[in-house]
């Protein structure tokens, strides 16, 4: 479906319009459940089961949108303050589902 030139000229971007389930949502999910390091197009291919070349696509793709950002062979999250929100977010999904989490409650 085409879209107004007007709207293409002022409608911001959404930054995170990236659909849970797809190969860019996947590698944004794990590089945000670990925002505190970053890892090569190899280890991340290796922890998502996405193929490697599909990860160098995948990350090419979210670095020209600034949700990633890396230095050499190294890939993180990216620092846009609606990133830090979804890491955040994803850190939080994670603890919820681990046995530690519940290791109180009988």
């Amino acid at each position: 479906m085409p879209i107004s030139i007007d709207r293409l000229e002022n409608e911001p971007p959404e930054v995170l319009a990236v659909r849970e389930g797809t190969q860019p949502y996947t590698v944004l999910q794990f590089l945000a459940k670990n925002d505190n390091q970053a890892y090569t197009q190899t280890e991340i291919a290796e922890t998502t089961g996405i193929d490697r070349g599909s990860v160098g696509a995948v990350l090419s793709r979210l670095d020209d949108r600034d949700l990633v950002r890396h230095k050499g062979r190294y890939w993180a999250i990216g620092t846009d303050d609606r990133l830090a929100a979804f890491a955040a977010q994803q850190q939080a999904s994670s603890m919820s589902t681990t046995d530690d989490y519940y290791a109180g409650e009988k």
